[in-house]
C-alpha cells in the first residue's frame, strides 16, 4: 500500500490540499484534519511528543499518519482510509462508506499522482 498516495487523496477530500484547513466543530487541523485525540493516540504509540500546532505541518502530519496507519495494520486502502476517518475499528462501522467513497475516487485521480510526481 502506498501511504503517500493515500494521504493525497484524503488530503484532497479533508482540506482540497491546505494545510492551514480547520474545522472548529470538531477540532480538526491541518491538511488531513488531525483531531487531538489522534495527535494522543501517536503519542502514545510512538513514545514522540507531537503537538497540536504540528497538525498545521504537512511533514510532521504525514509522520504521525504512517506512525497511525502502520501501527492499526489496515491490510487495503479501504481499511485505511476507513480506520482515518472512524477510529481503529472504523472499517467496521457503516459511517465510515460514504467516506470511503469519496477518497476511492481520489487514489487514481491525475491529479493525486501529478502532485505525488511533483513532490518526489
Amino acid at each position: 500500500m502506498n501511504l503517500l498516495k493515500l494521504f493525497i487523496a484524503i488530503a484532497i477530500v479533508e482540506s482540497n490540499l491546505n494545510p492551514n484547513a480547520f474545522n472548529s466543530k470538531e477540532n480538526a487541523a491541518g491538511i488531513v484534519q488531525i483531531r487531538p485525540i489522534l495527535v494522543k493516540d501517536v503519542n502514545r504509540i510512538s513514545g514522540k511528543k507531537y503537538t497540536l500546532e504540528d497538525r498545521f505541518s504537512v511533514r510532521k502530519s504525514y509522520e504521525m499518519f504512517c506512525i497511525y496507519l502502520t501501527y492499526y495494520k489496515p491490510k487495503t486502502y479501504e481499511q485505511a482510509a476507513r480506520m482515518w476517518n472512524g477510529g481503529p475499528k472504523g472499517h467496521l462501522k457503516k459511517s465510515t462508506l460514504k467516506y470511503w467513497k469519496k477518497i476511492k475516487k481520489h487514489l487514481d485521480n491525475r491529479k493525486t499522482i501529478w502532485y505525488i510526481i511533483r513532490r518526489k
